[in-house]
Protein backbone atom coordinates (compact mmCIF):
# COMPACT_ATOMS: atom_id res chain seq x y z
CA UNK A 1 0.00 0.00 0.00
CA UNK A 2 1.53 2.82 -1.24
CA UNK A 3 1.98 5.86 1.13
CA UNK A 4 -0.06 9.44 0.28
CA UNK A 5 2.47 12.27 -0.51
CA UNK A 6 1.47 15.59 1.63
CA UNK A 7 1.06 18.81 -1.05
CA UNK A 8 2.32 21.13 1.75
CA UNK A 9 5.63 19.47 1.34
CA UNK A 10 5.70 19.48 -2.32
CA UNK A 11 5.09 22.91 -2.53
CA UNK A 12 7.86 23.55 0.13
CA UNK A 13 10.27 22.31 -1.52
CA UNK A 14 9.57 24.12 -4.67
CA UNK A 15 9.22 27.67 -3.41
CA UNK A 16 13.30 27.64 -2.87
CA UNK A 17 13.29 26.78 -6.85
CA UNK A 18 10.93 29.97 -7.47
CA UNK A 19 12.65 32.20 -5.83
CA UNK A 20 15.85 31.38 -7.28
CA UNK A 21 14.34 31.62 -10.71
CA UNK A 22 12.85 34.88 -9.84
CA UNK A 23 16.01 36.53 -8.63
CA UNK A 24 17.97 35.40 -11.78
CA UNK A 25 14.98 37.10 -13.85
CA UNK A 26 15.72 40.25 -12.17
CA UNK A 27 18.85 40.26 -12.20
CA UNK A 28 18.77 39.89 -15.83
CA UNK A 29 15.95 42.77 -15.93
CA UNK A 30 18.17 45.37 -14.08
CA UNK A 31 21.59 44.07 -15.79
CA UNK A 32 19.69 44.61 -19.34
CA UNK A 33 17.98 48.20 -18.03
CA UNK A 34 21.75 49.99 -17.52
CA UNK A 35 23.28 48.24 -20.20
CA UNK A 36 21.05 49.36 -22.79
CA UNK A 37 21.51 51.95 -25.63
CA UNK A 38 18.78 54.19 -27.05
CA UNK A 39 19.46 55.88 -29.74
CA UNK A 40 17.03 58.77 -29.95
CA UNK A 41 16.35 59.47 -33.95
CA UNK A 42 15.69 63.75 -34.42
CA UNK A 43 17.57 66.73 -36.15
CA UNK A 44 20.96 66.32 -33.61
CA UNK A 45 21.16 62.50 -35.33
CA UNK A 46 21.74 64.07 -38.95
CA UNK A 47 24.20 66.97 -38.73
CA UNK A 48 24.46 67.53 -42.24
CA UNK A 49 20.55 68.29 -42.13
CA UNK A 50 20.72 70.64 -39.15
CA UNK A 51 19.97 73.75 -40.16
CA UNK A 52 22.54 76.76 -39.90
CA UNK A 53 20.66 78.93 -37.44
CA UNK A 54 24.17 80.75 -35.78
CA UNK A 55 24.08 84.13 -35.93
CA UNK A 56 27.11 85.70 -37.78
CA UNK A 57 29.72 86.90 -35.38
CA UNK A 58 30.48 90.30 -35.60
CA UNK A 59 34.12 91.01 -35.01
CA UNK A 60 34.30 93.59 -32.61
CA UNK A 61 37.09 95.91 -32.53
CA UNK A 62 39.60 96.28 -29.07
CA UNK A 63 38.18 98.66 -26.78
CA UNK A 64 41.35 101.55 -26.87
CA UNK A 65 41.42 103.21 -23.39
CA UNK A 66 42.65 106.84 -23.12
CA UNK A 67 45.89 106.88 -21.85
CA UNK A 68 45.91 108.75 -17.85
CA UNK A 69 45.45 112.19 -17.86
CA UNK A 70 48.87 113.58 -16.69
CA UNK A 71 49.69 114.80 -13.37
CA UNK A 72 48.54 118.13 -11.90
CA UNK A 73 51.65 120.17 -11.89
CA UNK A 74 51.35 122.61 -8.71
CA UNK A 75 52.42 125.96 -10.05
CA UNK A 76 54.73 128.09 -7.04
CA UNK A 77 52.58 130.17 -5.36
CA UNK A 78 53.80 133.90 -6.25
CA UNK A 79 53.65 136.00 -3.44
CA UNK A 80 53.48 140.03 -4.19
CA UNK A 81 56.03 141.91 -1.83
CA UNK A 82 55.36 145.28 -1.89
CA UNK A 83 57.82 148.10 -3.29
CA UNK A 84 59.18 149.90 -0.60
CA UNK A 85 57.07 152.33 0.74
CA UNK A 86 58.60 155.98 -0.18
CA UNK A 87 58.03 158.03 2.61
CA UNK A 88 57.93 161.79 1.45
CA UNK A 89 58.44 164.07 3.89
CA UNK A 90 57.71 167.56 3.16
CA UNK A 91 60.33 170.36 3.52
CA UNK A 92 59.31 173.37 4.18
CA UNK A 93 61.66 176.27 2.68
CA UNK A 94 61.11 179.75 3.55
CA UNK A 95 61.69 182.33 0.40
CA UNK A 96 60.26 185.26 1.80
CA UNK A 97 63.75 186.62 3.09
CA UNK A 98 64.97 189.98 2.41
CA UNK A 99 68.32 190.32 0.83
CA UNK A 100 70.22 193.55 0.64
CA UNK A 101 73.38 195.01 0.03
CA UNK A 102 74.61 194.76 3.68
CA UNK A 103 73.46 191.32 3.97
CA UNK A 104 76.84 188.93 4.73
CA UNK A 105 76.35 185.73 3.33
CA UNK A 106 78.76 183.00 5.39
CA UNK A 107 80.72 181.03 3.63
CA UNK A 108 80.45 176.77 4.00
CA UNK A 109 82.95 175.59 5.52
CA UNK A 110 83.77 171.40 4.63
CA UNK A 111 85.42 169.54 7.40
CA UNK A 112 88.01 166.83 5.97
CA UNK A 113 87.22 163.59 6.74
CA UNK A 114 88.97 162.00 9.56
CA UNK A 115 91.63 159.32 8.41
CA UNK A 116 91.84 156.19 10.04
CA UNK A 117 94.63 155.07 11.19
CA UNK A 118 96.25 151.83 9.60
CA UNK A 119 98.19 149.75 12.00
CA UNK A 120 101.59 149.21 10.01
CA UNK A 121 102.27 145.56 9.14
CA UNK A 122 105.15 143.59 11.05
CA UNK A 123 106.36 141.12 8.57
CA UNK A 124 108.48 137.50 9.51
CA UNK A 125 109.91 136.89 6.61
CA UNK A 126 111.01 139.91 3.86
CA UNK A 127 113.59 140.27 1.14
CA UNK A 128 115.90 141.33 3.06
CA UNK A 129 116.07 140.01 6.57
CA UNK A 130 117.52 142.45 9.45
CA UNK A 131 120.96 142.00 10.26
CA UNK A 132 123.00 143.22 13.55
CA UNK A 133 125.87 145.39 12.64
CA UNK A 134 128.75 143.88 11.77
CA UNK A 135 126.91 140.24 11.72
CA UNK A 136 125.39 137.39 13.72
CA UNK A 137 128.68 136.60 15.10
CA UNK A 138 129.34 140.61 16.47
CA UNK A 139 125.64 140.14 18.24
CA UNK A 140 126.65 137.15 20.28
CA UNK A 141 129.95 138.43 21.35
CA UNK A 142 127.63 141.13 22.78
CA UNK A 143 125.20 139.11 23.69
CA UNK A 144 128.17 136.56 25.81
CA UNK A 145 129.79 139.95 27.09
CA UNK A 146 126.76 141.71 28.91
CA UNK A 147 124.63 138.79 30.14
CA UNK A 148 125.05 138.06 34.03
CA UNK A 149 124.14 134.43 34.80
CA UNK A 150 121.14 135.26 37.72
CA UNK A 151 122.22 133.86 40.98
CA UNK A 152 119.62 131.91 41.66
CA UNK A 153 120.04 129.86 38.66
CA UNK A 154 123.27 129.20 39.28
CA UNK A 155 122.37 127.74 42.98
CA UNK A 156 120.17 125.66 41.21
CA UNK A 157 122.01 124.50 38.12
CA UNK A 158 119.55 125.79 35.60
CA UNK A 159 120.71 125.60 32.48
CA UNK A 160 119.27 126.10 28.53
CA UNK A 161 117.77 128.44 26.12
CA UNK A 162 115.73 131.21 26.59
CA UNK A 163 113.49 132.17 23.05
CA UNK A 164 113.55 135.76 23.24
CA UNK A 165 111.21 137.49 20.09
CA UNK A 166 111.42 141.25 19.07
CA UNK A 167 110.31 143.41 16.40
CA UNK A 168 113.31 145.44 14.51
CA UNK A 169 111.75 148.69 13.71
CA UNK A 170 112.31 150.70 10.08
CA UNK A 171 114.69 152.46 11.49
CA UNK A 172 116.46 149.52 13.12
CA UNK A 173 115.25 149.97 16.58
CA UNK A 174 114.30 146.86 18.77
CA UNK A 175 111.29 146.84 20.16
CA UNK A 176 108.32 144.66 21.55
CA UNK A 177 110.80 142.44 23.40
CA UNK A 178 109.67 139.10 25.58
CA UNK A 179 109.96 135.99 26.21
CA UNK A 180 108.16 132.92 24.51
CA UNK A 181 109.57 130.43 25.88
CA UNK A 182 111.78 129.88 28.99
CA UNK A 183 113.63 128.15 32.00
CA UNK A 184 112.83 130.45 34.48
CA UNK A 185 114.77 130.96 37.70
CA UNK A 186 115.41 134.84 36.70
CA UNK A 187 117.02 133.52 33.09
CA UNK A 188 114.30 134.73 31.07
CA UNK A 189 114.28 138.82 32.39
CA UNK A 190 118.19 138.35 31.43
CA UNK A 191 117.84 137.61 28.17
CA UNK A 192 114.96 140.28 27.85
CA UNK A 193 117.17 143.23 29.23
CA UNK A 194 120.27 141.72 26.93
CA UNK A 195 117.49 142.22 23.86
CA UNK A 196 116.59 145.90 24.71
CA UNK A 197 119.97 147.02 25.67
CA UNK A 198 121.73 145.98 22.34
CA UNK A 199 122.16 148.39 19.35
CA UNK A 200 120.35 149.13 16.43
CA UNK A 201 120.15 146.63 13.41
CA UNK A 202 119.91 146.98 10.10
CA UNK A 203 116.64 147.35 9.04
CA UNK A 204 114.68 144.68 6.76
CA UNK A 205 113.51 145.53 3.56
CA UNK A 206 110.66 144.62 1.02
CA UNK A 207 110.72 146.04 -2.23
CA UNK A 208 113.26 148.12 -1.31
CA UNK A 209 111.65 150.02 1.57
CA UNK A 210 112.60 149.35 5.12
CA UNK A 211 109.51 147.46 6.63
CA UNK A 212 108.70 146.36 10.45
CA UNK A 213 109.95 142.62 11.16
CA UNK A 214 109.50 140.08 13.86
CA UNK A 215 112.63 138.02 14.38
CA UNK A 216 113.10 134.99 17.14
CA UNK A 217 116.48 134.58 18.35
CA UNK A 218 117.88 131.40 21.68
CA UNK A 219 119.74 132.83 24.58
CA UNK A 220 121.81 129.98 25.65
CA UNK A 221 122.58 130.08 29.61
CA UNK A 222 125.22 127.40 30.48
CA UNK A 223 127.60 126.94 33.08
CA UNK A 224 131.32 127.12 32.57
Amino acid sequence: MEAKKNPKVDVTKKTGLFLNIGLVISLVAVITAFEWKFYDEGELMDLGQVNDEFEDVMEIPPTEQPPPPPPKIQQPEIIEVPDEEEIEQEIEVDLDVEITEQTVVEDIVFEDPVEEEVAEEIFTIVEDQPEPKGGMAAFYEYVGKNLKYPAQARRMGIEGKVFVEFVVDKDGTITDVKAIKGIGAGCDEEAIRVIQLAPKWSPGKQRGRPVKVRMILPITFKLG
